[in-house]
């Protein structure tokens, strides 16, 4: 495999605007095959822009994006979002599809389940073998509408996986949830790295607390620039990470997990 095939998403000095508003300036950034990755910054940042364009949903206005060695104009793109998986805790269900249902849109591309689409035998086994590996088996049959916001995050990564993706994206995947829910749904996208090796991913969060174990890199942006990213040690320090969200923050990583807090400045005595 050539250097240019495995690089899973590059953005080469991408631009975007909306109406007169320039959302992003001049963002270079390069994710290889296998890696995990992380987005970090504070609201209005330009995060979810980014990941529109990971996500093969919204092109640059100016500068060039490369997916899975694809490049945005230049392919059809429906065709190219099979390729992609997305994890959004909002997902717009409104139905009351059981766990499985749920999964197996994940080989429709839709949210409710298309009228007259039957699942091969083979396609219901894959299915239940991916609720098993999130956690789920034991809710399988269980309708949307009465599992946790836990449970509904790790449908979601099943449904995601059922598709097969070379890359996987997760929209602040753990918003709403408790601590417990929190922890489950990190250890299950954790395992990823373990049973989809070839597999990259890319979260997008602004808390450090939910960033997973696993991660390898990340990117800080702020103000639609990317202020740093290369591989996540290097990037997630102190002064970095004060300076993106403009804020003194202290940084902290112990047992494999990150940590911000802010500095509190010390009162001078007279």
């Amino acid at each position: 495999m050539d250097d240019v095939a495995k690089t899973v998403l590059k953005l080469d000095d991408v631009t975007f605007r909306r109406g007169e508003t320039k959302i992003l300036h001049g963002i270079d950034l390069a994710i290889g095959q296998g890696e995990h990755w992380v987005l970090i910054g504070p609201n209005g940042a330009g995060k979810s822009t980014i990941l529109s364009f990971a996500s093969a949903q919204v092109f640059p206005t100016s500068g060039t994006v490369d997916i899975l060695g694809e490049r945005m104009g230049r392919v059809e793109l429906q065709a190219l979002r099979r390729h992609i998986g997305h994890v959004n805790p909002r997902h717009p269900l409104r139905s009351n599809l059981s766990v499985r249902d749920v999964v197996l849109t994940g080989l429709t591309g839709t949210v409710e389940r298309p009228f007259r689409w039957e699942a091969s035998a083979e396609q219901v086994a894959k299915a239940d073998d991916l609720i098993a590996e999130v956690g789920l088996t034991s809710r399988t049959d269980a309708g949307w509408k009465v599992l946790s916001q836990g449970e509904r995050g790790r449908a979601l990564v099943a449904r995601a996986l059922i598709a097969d993706p070379q890359l996987l994206l997760f929209d602040e995947p753990t918003t709403g949830l408790d601590v417990a829910a929190r922890e489950q749904l990190l250890e299950t996208i954790d395992s990823l790295s373990v049973t989809s090796p070839q597999l990259t991913t890319l979260l997008v969060t602004h808390h450090l607390e939910e960033i997973p174990e696993s991660t390898s890199h990340a990117m800080l942006i702020s103000h639609g620039r990317l202020t740093a990213s290369g591989e996540i040690a290097e990037v997630l320090t102190t002064d970095k990470v004060s300076a993106a969200f403009e804020h003194p923050i202290e940084v902290g990583f112990a047992d494999e997990r990150w940590s911000a807090r802010a500095i509190r400045q010390r009162a001078v005595a007279v």
